[in-house]
């Protein structure tokens, strides 16, 4: 079924080693890279295939308590479309390959809150948890916070005129299944656990697009989002938890009589917003977006994408909204412990229902995130992973079970000079690795 895997070096970005950068456009980010020798480069080494034995739709939240690696795959809650779900549930070992080899049957449910009731304070829609930032305060490991991925519908969540928050059933546009179904919205939200992640306590929501930015009919026929904000990866520097996450809502108030195809671009990708790690045990309110400037932007308002990590319109590059896609998504955000700099991998959409069968790759020199505008400075993103006839999401970078690994604690948010590369075939419902990528500076 799978396409020769053949070896791929990509990536030799040294200035004037090569003719393709030599004579190809590049960001001011590049140039200064490039002229320091800076930019790393990476292979991709094929291997026999390395199965996750459970449920993935979502990036990898997996912390160590002690020296045991636990990870949180699945997804838990109200979803009218899909069905309820139980399917966010851990699993545990002493490396990175035990715990990716176990079955599903051995998963362990936590408990988590339920919903709340429509209308009242609490957990609305379906979550899924896509980073866990463990509190480095608690010597025992075990407290973490989990940056969850939230969906609700017009009728998981309905439009609420005195706080602003939920959605009005009016004009809205077409889901993923093949059935008429609702497009969802997703937020960005907290949960905490002192127990290492056996029980959940909601902390509640970091960030979310609200009514008047939502894209809906007639201009959005993507079956996707109808806006919003998710997808997130976090990853903490000083102070500040820095999110990385999918943008989809319009950058404005959305008109269907002014509404502009090349103004929503112009908002959309991955962008960025920071939170107070102290702020994480009531993050309502307190996050701030990055708005071109800085991290000036409320939780709730508009703020501005990396835009280096937009597709140009004129290469292809288009509204989240629309039949053809043309943007980056799913960002899974690393700090290399051997090349000293951030990587980032993400998806690519070419089309309606996520479609894409494409992976990127990007990097990002400066450790502190918060200074200036280096949360900015990614590499223009660079072709990882192709594979033809298929629906590839959710690219993360995982360690591996050799010695210097396990020492080091290695997780999906932290690596070194190797790593395995893992990926969801959509189209197949599997999420699995062939590939291991070696770094070099």
């Amino acid at each position: 079924m799978f396409e020769k895997k053949t070896q791929i070096f990509l990536c030799s970005l040294l200035l004037g080693v090569t003719c393709l950068w030599a004579c190809s456009p590049r960001s001011s980010t590049e140039g200064v890279l490039l002229e320091t020798g800076s930019i790393p480069k990476f292979r991709l080494i094929p291997t026999d295939t390395f199965h996750f034995n459970n449920f993935v739709d979502c990036n990898m939240a997996e912390a160590w308590i002690g020296d045991t690696l636990r990870i949180f795959p699945g997804k838990y809650g109200e979803d009218p479309v899909w069905g309820y779900a139980r399917d966010l549930k851990f699993a545990s070992g002493p490396n990175a390959d035990v715990v990716f080899s176990t079955t599903a049957e051995a998963y362990i449910a936590p408990k988590l809150p339920k919903n709340a009731p429509t209308g009242s304070p609490g957990l609305h829609g379906a979550i899924w948890f896509e980073t866990v930032y463990q509190d480095e305060k608690d010597t025992s490991g075990k407290t973490l916070y989990a940056i969850y991925h939230n969906e609700n519908y017009p009728e998981t969540l309905p439009y609420n005129p005195r706080s602003g928050e939920g959605y009005l059933d009016k004009q809205w546009p077409l889901g993923l299944t093949d059935r008429i179904t609702p497009a969802a919205v997703p937020r960005i939200g907290v949960m905490k656990s002192t127990d290492g992640g056996w029980s959940w306590d909601n902390k509640g929501i970091m960030l979310e697009d609200k009514q008047p930015r939502l894209i809906l009919n007639p201009h959005n026929s993507s079956k996707t989002f109808a806006g919003g904000v998710g997808d997130p990866s976090a990853v903490a520097v000083g102070d500040y938890l820095y999110l990385f996450y999918g943008e989809y809502g319009y950058p404005g108030v959305y008109d269907p009589t002014t509404y502009s195809p090349d103004t929503e671009w112009s908002g959309q990708c991955i962008s960025v917003a920071r939170i107070k790690i102290t702020d994480l045990e009531n993050p309502q309110g307190k996050a701030k977006r990055w708005d071109g400037k800085g991290f000036e932007a409320p939780w709730d308002d508009i703020g501005a994408p990396i835009a280096s990590l937009q597709i140009p319109r004129e290469k292809g590059g288009g509204p989240a909204s629309s039949q053809s896609g043309g943007f980056h998504w799913g960002p899974s955000v690393s700090w290399n412990t051997y090349l000293e700099c951030w990587v980032m991998l993400m998806g690519h959409v070419e089309g309606q229902k996520w479609v894409g069968d494409k992976l990127y790759i990007s990097f990002n020199p400066h450790r502190d995130l918060g200074e200036g505008n280096n949360s900015q400075a990614w590499t223009t993103p660079k072709l990882l992973v192709q594979k033809p006839g298929h629906v590839i999401w959710y690219p993360s970078l995982q360690p591996l079970a050799t010695p210097e690994d396990i020492a080091a604690k290695h997780t999906s948010m932290k690596l070194g000079k190797k790593a395995r590369l893992f990926f969801k075939y959509s189209d197949l419902g599997r999420y699995f690795s062939t590939y291991q990528i070696e770094f070099e500076k």
